[in-house]
């Protein structure tokens, strides 16, 4: 029986003694599930340091009671806002839940078990990203505190161990998680690992746009009425948005980017299982496990010798464990690929051994002697690929967001022309550190394409290998990333309880300044992680539909011959098809509406705390000479209502944009939107950030005594550069790193009931035609909805600034 599609000619009569076979073969042994065990063993380690180094962190010192008063405060705003955003975030985990029950899969107990770690994947992210926000909010003080009493190196060694416990976590967390699906599930692991990989990235988006939004709404708030109207310190307690900026830090950038950067190590992980298991088999469902594996030892190596020399910068000493972590991941992942890996292809079980004629061949085209390759060598420089990639990052995105580099300088010497001139060189900046960035992320990428030669399942799972190589590094990463809000919320306690003078508060700034650099490099490797995982799934993606192509044949009666040039053949007429250059334009498109909602909802947020803030100056005059105490929790209220009303939005337009292309154009129009997505959104992410980050540490710079220092025309300019820059870095630019990949993940979930509605005698385009208008409906409702909603607070006239409102 001929499956109903217009290219039917595929599928024949089922050939004589031979069933449609899987595509992979991967049988356990004893020995393999011992190496898992082994895995989730070396993944218990690092959750074991990771609890080690927090006692660590937690003995150190806590200051003067102003400091710990002020702790506590910043504390139970952050804990707050996390509980209301898990009760908030809960309803979409239960609802996903349900969806994804409901699409293809080869049993129910895989449709429960996909469901069930999706959940896993959820909680693990929400846990990443709490226990990054409850350790911050209590390392803070203790970073202040050893900065006045103990000096720089020891200020330094708390802040960086705080963030190597969260980075512990992120690695111990995703190990463990991936190595129990396999462990329990073997061969059908690929299929769960998607619920917990689409887990781990739904909640660390939401996380991500929720808490960028609430932390740059307080920050750009308080910068524009206390700096610039008020012409107040940053940090100054007379401001009311001063708890909200630190509880801001906390909840953005050490919860939201600690759970981002766990879906990456997660999402990661999945495309690389599935392609593993596709390409290698069995061997290829364990190696990338074992990379991550060797990734957690070093990263205990990385954090541990972490500490700067005297008279030595920071951000030096930081780069120099990353880069002595990095090569003795090179070292060791080389000794795993060519002890585990045999060093031909038809020692493997995968079809990447096949040359019977079959599915294998004609799926990887194998007839092109891709078969004399070596499977250990092709791991090994993937890998190298990978870790390599990482370090160019951390220097290239240095260069663009660095104090001591001309690009930064050149920004803070702009100040003296006003803020106009300021924001156009930081937009410069971004836009030409984006160019080389994407080049040096597409070079990987296609260096490590090149490895699979003809077999594009074996380049694919290269690239995906390439993204496990990059994460043997991400222990550190996660530390580098906590380090930047850890110090800049020590900085701004000390400055608010006022107890910290002379070399302790210089070894802050100092070290705030490095934070600002840290935070904008684990950006870079972030968006570097997204773009390959991306990549990877693309291959996941394309799984998916020939296994969805040959159950469609096998319930029609008959037998998808040749499923693999079915699916090139459908890629080659996509490729110059009109269609698929419509979802080229529309992903790009959503990458900028998701951007634009995401800023707008921090300008609307931000008015409502300038407001607020402006209303405190006015309405209660002793503030201003200390004799009241500003209403801290109003402001904290207002960016925890908006923050969670606005990242509905963008959280929507990322699940049902992919559905609306896919059941509405199709799968090759599918594949162009994630392409466009893909491309776009690398280079909006890095300009985003290090436009941000060259914002930030210009206005350091001149904070720093350069061009007029504080108070000044320059300084009152880079503010202004700062504040615009605010919501690129820290909401909009991080965010769309987990956007890449929830959109990524969604198709590969809906291949199956696209393939499924589009041929054979399940076929009904009705049914199609019904989910994408009612996913583009909800996307046109929740659009619409969040352009014409309000700021918590009306424009009231009445809140415009005056002079004698602010005392200026």
């Amino acid at each position: 029986m001929a499956l109903s599609h217009p290219l039917s000619h595929h599928v024949s009569a089922p050939s004589s003694g031979r069933s449609v076979r899987t595509l992979a073969d991967t049988a356990f042994s004893g020995g393999d599930r011992t190496l898992v065990a082994v895995v989730g063993l070396v993944a218990l380690v690092a959750l074991g340091f990771g609890y080690v180094l927090m006692k660590e962190v937690l003995s150190a010192d806590e200051g003067t009671p102003k400091m710990k008063e002020i702790a506590e405060a910043v504390q139970e705003g952050a804990q707050a806002y996390l509980a209301r955003q898990f009760r908030t975030l809960s309803v979409v985990v239960a609802v996903v839940f349900v969806l994804l029950f409901f699409l293809p899969a080869d049993d129910t107990g895989q449709r429960i078990a996909r469901s069930a770690f999706f959940i896993v994947g959820a909680v693990f992210s929400a846990t990443i990203g709490y226990l990054g926000m409850w350790l911050a909010t209590r390392a803070n003080l203790r970073v202040a505190a050893a900065a006045n009493n103990e000096g720089r190196e020891r200020a330094m060694r708390i802040a960086f161990r705080t963030g190597g416990t969260v980075g512990m976590a992120t690695v111990g967390l995703g190990l463990l998680g991936a190595s129990i699906v396999v462990f329990v599930f073997t061969d059908h692991a690929p299929k769960v690992l998607e619920g917990f990989g689409f887990g781990a990235a739904t909640l660390a988006m939401f996380m991500r746009v929720g808490g960028g939004i609430f932390t740059k709404a307080a920050d750009v708030g308080a910068d524009l009425v206390g700096k610039v109207e008020a012409g107040i310190p940053e940090d100054d307690p007379r401001n009311a948005a001063t708890i909200a900026d630190n509880v801001g830090d906390n909840v953005g950038d050490c919860a939201g980017m600690a759970a981002d950067l766990f879906e990456s190590y997660a999402v990661t992980l999945v495309a690389s299982l599935i392609l593993g298991s596709v390409a290698f088999g069995t061997k290829g469902l364990l190696f990338p496990l074992i990379v991550p594996a060797i990734g957690v030892l070093t990263a205990i190596i990385g954090v541990y010798i972490t500490r700067a020399k005297p008279g030595e910068n920071g951000l030096a000493a930081i780069n120099r464990s990353f880069y002595i972590s990095a090569a003795i991941s090179v070292v060791l992942c080389g000794i795993a690929a060519f002890v585990y890996l045999p060093g031909k292809f038809t020692d493997l079980k995968g079809l990447a051994s096949s040359s019977d004629g079959g599915v294998g061949a004609a799926l990887f085209g194998l007839d092109s002697g891709i078969g004399k390759g070596n499977p250990a060598l092709i791991a090994f420089v993937a890998v190298v690929i990978g870790i390599v990639l990482a370090a160019v990052i951390l220097w290239l995105t240095g260069i663009y967001t660095g104090t001591e580099h001309k690009a930064v300088q050149d920004v803070g010497r702009t100040s003296l022309t006003g803020a106009a001139t300021v924001i156009l060189s930081g937009i410069s900046v971004g836009f030409e550190s984006a160019v080389y960035t994407a080049l040096v992320i597409a070079a990987a990428v296609f260096g490590a394409f090149l490895l699979g030669g003809a077999s594009t399942f074996v380049a694919l799972f290269a690239v995906a290998l390439a993204g496990c190589g990059l994460l043997t590094t991400v222990g550190v990463i996660v530390a580098m990333d906590t380090f930047g809000p850890v110090s800049d919320n020590a900085q701004g306690i000390a400055e608010m309880s006022g107890d910290v003078h002379g070399e302790g508060a210089q070894i802050l700034t100092e070290l705030d300044a490095v934070g600002n650099t840290t935070k904008a490099i684990t950006k870079g490797i972030a968006i570097a992680t997204a773009v390959l995982a991306a990549t990877a799934l693309f291959g996941s993606y394309t799984d998916a539909i020939s296994k969805a192509l040959v159950d469609a044949a096998t319930k029609a009666g008959g037998t998808l011959a040749d499923p693999g040039q079915f699916v090139t053949n459908s890629l080659k007429v996509g490729i110059v098809s009109p269609n698929t250059l419509v979802g080229v334009i529309i992903g790009a498109a959503v990458v900028f509406m998701f951007s634009g909602l995401a800023v707008n909802a921090v300008s609307r947020a931000a008015g409502a705390v300038v407001y607020e803030v402006r209303n405190q100056f006015r309405t209660h005059p002793g503030i201003m000479d200390g004799t009241e105490r500003p209403e801290y929790g109003r402001v904290v209220d207002i960016c925890t209502r908006d923050s969670l009303r606005e990242l509905v939005t963008p959280g929507l337009l990322a699940v049902m944009a992919p559905i609306a292309v896919g059941f509405g154009l199709g799968l090759g129009p599918l594949a162009g939107y994630l392409g466009g997505a893909i491309a776009t959104g690398t280079l909006m992410a890095v300009f985003l950030a290090n436009s941000g980050g060259a914002w930030d540490n210009a206005k350091k710079l001149v904070e720093d005594g350069n061009h007029g220092g504080k108070g000044s025309p320059a300084h009152e300019a880079t503010i202004i550069g700062d504040t615009v820059g605010d919501p690129f870095k820290d909401t909009a630019g991080p965010a769309i790193n987990p956007l890449i990949k929830v959109m990524n993940l969604v198709s590969v979930l809906i291949a199956p009931a696209v393939v499924q509605l589009s041929v054979g005698k399940d076929a009904n385009g009705a049914v199609r035609v019904t989910i994408a208008l009612v996913a583009v409906a909800v996307v046109v409702a929740a659009v619409i909805i969040a352009k014409r909603r309000a700021s918590s607070l009306n424009d009231d006239p009445a809140a415009a600034p005056t002079s004698a409102a602010i005392g200026s």
